[in-house]
């Protein structure tokens, strides 16, 4: 029998196994995208899919078992709700013309809207979520705000008319909300945590009492951003909420 030469290779042996140990070819990195690519309609569909720039919503988180509505979160919610009238007594003492009254108002708002902030994260954070938190928290956000828009334009400080718009919307949502809770949990999306920043914004401005050029320009120019970001968010969840309630009922046997 003769044996094989050198360098042949063994019976057997396939072209596949050569290869096999031949290294493999770094990976190539995909090319980033170029601007006509982020335009095309298949990107742009993905941008503006449902779930696009959106946050959870708290109101989607589930009750902790076990908990007790005597908590932090629930404390703070109900100390919030609390300070409405008192932030009411301070604002309109001697007609609206107390400029101490006017800085109390004004160092009980943001106290308050700071209460608004803490009591979602520390709920969260420990696991404090409860069913009266969920009610509650919603509840005591429109009443400061309401309060104090509304107190504003009995001062003749915001427009009627802008009060009635933001109230609108913020009773219309809160009430949608709840209406399609038992469909699923719409989130909540970026342009709504805008639009309580700059109505935030809007009425700390307003409270200053300080009478300057300046500061009523930019009075007047954050809450016309206000008013528009609460028109759009208010159209974007009821568009949102319909089809919640078209897809749930469509996956009904």
């Amino acid at each position: 029998m003769s044996e094989p030469l050198p360098g042949a290779s063994a019976p057997g042996a396939t072209a596949t196994g050569t290869a096999a140990a031949e290294p493999s070819a770094p990976p190539v990195d995909p090319a980033p995208a170029q601007p006509a690519d982020l335009l095309h309609p298949r990107a742009v569909a993905a941008r503006l899919r449902p779930d696009a720039g959106l946050v959870p919503d708290p109101a989607g988180d589930p009750p902790a078992a076990g908990v007790s509505n005597w908590n932090l979160p629930n404390a703070l919610t109900c100390l919030r709700l609390l300070l409405v009238p008192v932030f009411l007594v301070a604002l309109l003492a001697h007609g609206g013309a107390s400029r101490p009254g006017r800085w109390i108002a004004l160092g009980i708002f943001v106290a308050a809207s700071v209460t608004d902030r803490l009591d979602g994260e520390i709920a969260r954070s420990r696991n404090l979520v409860t069913s009266f938190g969920k009610i509650a928290d919603p509840i005591a956000d429109k009443a400061l705000i309401g309060a104090a828009l509304v107190a504003l334009s009995a001062l003749d400080v915001v427009d009627w008319w802008i009060t009635v718009v933001i109230l609108a919307r913020e009773v219309g949502v809160t009430l949608l909300r709840f209406a399609v809770i038992r469909h699923g949990i719409i989130p909540a999306s970026r342009g709504g945590k805008v639009k309580t920043l700059l109505q935030g914004m809007a009425v700390v401005l307003c409270l200053v009492p300080v009478d300057t050029f300046a500061l009523t320009i930019l009075e007047v120019l954050v809450l016309g951003l206000a008013v528009v970001a609460t028109v759009l968010t208010g159209l974007d969840y009821v568009v949102r909420a319909l089809a919640l309630r078209r897809t749930a009922l469509g996956r009904r046997p």
